[in-house]
């Protein structure tokens, strides 16, 4: 096949998901090229390491978005990132269509989940979706629709508050549609769960098919190091990876507690300086790592007793899988596409949401080694059978064979 790829990924597990979608597909013979705006990251697992990568440049015409009227530019953003998006998605189409190519396979955006490239291509295509824009479908702590406070004398500023809402609700009410839009454009929805699934189908009404990932094994491997008393885990440094959630469970063990270091690939400041007092008040030594190379990564897994790995609806959790590929078991909430990659007693222990309950699970490991290897060695064993890149790559040539057939 010859496939052109489109992009607009951070660094993370969506891009490495799609570096390895692209090493594998290359592998097998077929011919890739890629396409991204800059906005894209470019440093972290480059694609153009592998195959012909087109970086194509921005354009911004100004405008609105760019008045010192707030107020102003608050109306026009998401439709100056929607139409900043669309250029970029036309301009990379009229290339592909020169190339002739066989099949699109399109990732998710930064900013808006779905690319309207799909729009733009006579040829079929396939769009891997890692999750919906979850801003819109998901209380964080509320819906974004939600109605402000009603207040029974207004003044000035509320006043002004109401109109600011007001307008971004309807800036988030065009970008919704158009996100709605642009995915009924593919010809196939490509997901990384079962969960990820019925994501989809809450939010845009569509189908999807499950196409699962994989762990680099000839990276992701035990060492047979010593276990150190540390608990690690892996993720953006966000509220939604829910680390604060982690800090609390191991507050609650008796001392000497593990160290818990956290690796992250981006790092929202303010949450990171909130966690960092919540461990200083709860007597728990914290270190966050973050931007670090795989190499310092894959040494912390083979030096730790086990991941803890708590975020809110993940769509799958593919860092539980790493983790066991390194021999390391994992102490997990049972929640969204976490229960499809950890499996309670084979891989890892699964807790309900809350704490006590995951500081149980984890005392358990750390009081019984015997067992925590024992679960480490199954989950290296259930990753080498099931969840390998190569067993990835199959799955997913098996869909764009499919689509072009």
């Amino acid at each position: 096949m010859k496939i052109a790829v489109w992009h607009n990924l951070p660094s993370g597990g969506g891009k490495r998901a799609l570096y390895n979608h692209v090493r594998g597909l290359r592998e097998h013979g077929h011919t890739l090229e890629s396409w991204c705006p800059p906005t894209a990251d470019q440093n972290y697992l480059p694609l153009s390491e592998l195959i012909p990568e087109h970086v194509v440049p921005a354009h911004r015409d100004g405008g609105a978005a760019d008045s010192p009227n707030k107020l102003f530019a608050l109306r026009t953003h998401s439709q100056d990132l929607i139409r900043e998006l669309d250029a970029y998605a036309r301009q990379c189409a009229a290339d592909i269509e020169r190339g002739n190519f066989d099949i699109l396979l399109a990732n998710s955006s930064i900013g808006i989940a779905v690319s309207s490239i799909g729009r733009y291509l006579k040829l079929p295509s396939a769009l891997y979706l890692q999750e919906p824009f979850r801003f819109f479908y998901e209380a964080d702590p509320h819906l974004p629709w939600m109605a402000l406070p009603a207040e029974r004398n207004w003044s000035p500023r509320q006043l002004m508050n109401g109109l600011r809402n007001s307008v971004r609700v309807r800036s988030w009410r065009v970008q919704l549609r158009e996100e709605w839009q642009n995915a009924r454009a593919y010809d196939e929805i490509l997901v990384n769960s079962i969960f990820s699934r019925e994501s989809v189908v809450r939010a845009y009404g569509l189908d999807a098919k499950v196409c699962y990932l994989g762990v680099d094994t000839g990276k992701f491997v035990d060492r047979n190091l010593p276990r150190e008393n540390l608990v690690v885990g892996v993720g953006s440094i966000s509220p939604r990876k829910n680390i604060r959630f982690i800090i609390e469970a191991l507050a609650l063990l008796p001392p000497p507690r593990p160290r818990f270091v956290w690796v992250g690939n981006t790092v929202y400041q303010e949450h990171d300086a909130e966690l960092a007092e919540l461990a200083r008040l709860r007597n728990v030594e914290f270190i966050t790592q973050t931007l670090v190379d795989d190499e310092v990564l894959i040494d912390l897994l083979n030096r730790a007793q086990l991941l803890a790995y708590a975020p809110r609806l993940e769509p799958f959790g593919l860092a539980p899988l790493e983790a066991n590929a390194c021999g390391l078991p994992v102490v997990a909430i049972a929640e969204g596409g976490i229960r499809e990659s950890v499996v309670d007693g084979i891989n890892g222990l699964l807790v309900e949401p809350d704490p006590q309950a995951m500081a149980d699970a984890i005392k358990e490991l750390l009081d019984d080694p015997a067992k925590a290897s024992r679960l480490g060695q199954q989950g290296r064993e259930l990753v080498a059978e099931r969840w390998t890149v190569a067993a990835a790559t199959d799955r997913l040539e098996r869909r764009l064979q499919s689509l072009i057939s």
